[in-house]
């Protein structure tokens, strides 16, 4: 074995071994901590217990249907049967990380038989914002989305390879919409490279593309053919640009401002230079200029799903790290200090999001003791204090619905709105974001006119200090620092024609 075999060797050894660390935070974490997480959990709840359970019969109902949104809908009921329902949900979030670390090898490898500094460059994006945020349907579909592009790349000569892709392509649409439409501008981009590249020719990329498109039937013909489907609805939300510009500069968003900061100017420093010198690999580097241009032009919510633009912005910039190609001409890598460097600004990053979810896992096992003052099949409303202006991802916003995994409680934390989520109220209740309170420390906390208490019969606080009003008749029965869990007076009669609260607000997907 020569010198270069070996470093050869010894690269891709240690890239799988840092693609298998990409699961720490969710090892050291009990719970996972990410926003959206809990309410996933609360739907894959009701899901599974299928109408048997009397008290999650009463508040909720479960409409299946065949959409662009189901990544993890569709792994968790066999993890679940083997392992329960959150440690399955722990086990699948620990695998979405591993894959996409090993995607990302898989990709570098296919197109360079090797493992090259775009790898360790690529994996400061496993951990972006929107895995961090909970969106795991995509981040699992983006995941996927890396294993066909390598599949594609490999499979280039064959015949047969549109039967293969066929159900491919099917398979990351119904982890999700977005993962999908990635993987097609990642697959256009590599084939009008292959075609010497240049604009004239799109449209034979385009037809290259065809055996991807089997989701355009559901997408298209969905509710004629399977009585399924969400809303078609799309809009670019208010303050456009305004929103455009935060999501840019918040590519990198975690814990730290200052670290993700530094770290998305790195980024954007090495793509800039790489591009000046020639040293991005087309194959890549077309998919993820059109992936950039697609996040500033498209709407931020698409079937009622939310950031999806933002998606787009931070699989442009994982693939565009992917992209950075040191010797585009093959034979020497880049200087091995570069190569020892590259690596520790994931590192670095993996320790910051690591600790993080160590310490706010250990305070949500302290604040899901409340949940054991209450009785069974009540109604909960949370209320959560998010801080204004806060940079950090805020961990607690769903921990109600915590309520109706383990208590099977009505609560507001859920993603319950109609036309759009497969979980649905069966009686008058708010629903996410409802919860959340967005508030600067010089505004006060007042719960005495908290809208979801008034039909509740509990009302479980989680902030960063003590409430300033209480509904009248409220008695705490719980208190752990500046949290609590108040039973409340008996609310006065619904109307049984009354609509579910829904406020007019984001609405993830």
């Amino acid at each position: 074995m020569n010198a270069n075999t070996f470093r050869h060797r010894a690269r891709l050894w240690c890239a799988i071994a840092m693609a298998l660390l990409s699961c720490l935070p969710v090892l050291v974490a009990h719970y996972p901590q990410m926003s959206d997480y809990p309410a996933h959990l609360a739907r894959y709840h009701v899901m599974l217990e299928g109408g048997r359970n009397p008290d999650l019969a009463r508040y909720y109902g479960f409409t299946w249907a065949w959409t662009g949104n189901l990544g993890v809908d569709m792994l968790i009921r066999p993890f679940a049967a083997v392992f329960g329902l959150e440690a399955g949900g722990r086990i699948i979030v620990a695998l979405i990380a591993v894959l996409t670390g090993l995607g990302i090898v898989l990709v570098d490898v296919v197109l360079r038989g090797r493992v090259t500094i775009a790898s360790f460059l690529a994996f400061t994006m496993i951990w972006g914002p929107m895995f961090l945020t909970g969106l795991i349907n995509f981040a699992l579909g983006q995941a996927v989305m890396l294993w066909a592009f390598a599949a594609w790349v490999l499979l280039e000569g064959w015949r047969w390879r549109w039967a293969v892709f066929l159900p491919v392509g099917l398979l990351v649409w119904l982890c999700h919409l977005s993962a999908w439409g990635a993987l097609g501008v990642m697959v256009l981009g590599y084939e009008v490279h292959c075609r010497n590249g240049g604009w004239r020719h799109m449209g034979p990329a385009l037809v290259a593309c065809w055996p991807l498109a089997l989701p355009l039937i559901p997408l298209l013909f969905g509710h004629w053919l399977l009585g399924a489907g969400t809303s078609g609805d799309f809009s670019y939300g208010p303050t456009v640009w305004a929103f455009k510009r935060w999501i840019w500069l918040a590519a990198m968003r975690d814990t730290a401002y200052q670290l993700d900061r530094r770290s998305l100017d790195l980024v954007w420093l090495v793509l800039g230079l790489a591009a000046v010198t020639r040293r991005i690999d087309g194959r890549l580097g077309w998919g993820a200029g059109l992936l950039l241009v697609i996040a500033v032009i498209m709407p931020r919510h698409i079937s009622g799903g939310d950031f999806a633009d933002y998606r787009m912005l931070t699989a442009g910039l994982l693939v565009g790290c992917l992209a950075v190609e040191w010797n585009p001409e093959g034979g020497r890598d880049a200087p091995r200090w570069l190569m020892a460097l590259t690596p520790m600004l994931y590192l670095a990053r993996l320790a910051v999001t690591t600790l993080s979810w160590q310490a706010d896992s250990a305070e949500t096992g302290r604040l899901l003791t409340a949940l054991d003052h209450l009785p069974r099949g009540c109604r909960v409303a949370s209320a959560v204090v998010v801080p204004a202006m806060d940079w950090q991802l805020d961990h607690f916003e769903h921990i109600g619905a915590y309520a109706a995994v383990r208590r099977d409680c009505l609560t507001n934390a859920n993603f319950a709105v109609p036309h759009i989520h497969m979980l649905h109220l069966n009686q008058p209740f708010a629903v996410d974001p409802s919860q959340r309170l967005i508030l600067t420390d010089a505004q006060k906390v007042d719960m005495a006119h908290f809208a979801p208490a008034r039909n509740a019969d509990y009302l479980w606080y989680v902030g960063n200090r003590d409430p300033d009003t209480m509904p009248a008749g409220a008695v705490v029965v719980w208190r752990e620092g500046h949290a609590l869990l108040a039973r409340l007076a008996k609310p006065a009669p619904v109307p049984a024609n009354a609509a579910p609260l829904l406020a007019n607000s984001a609405k993830r997907g």
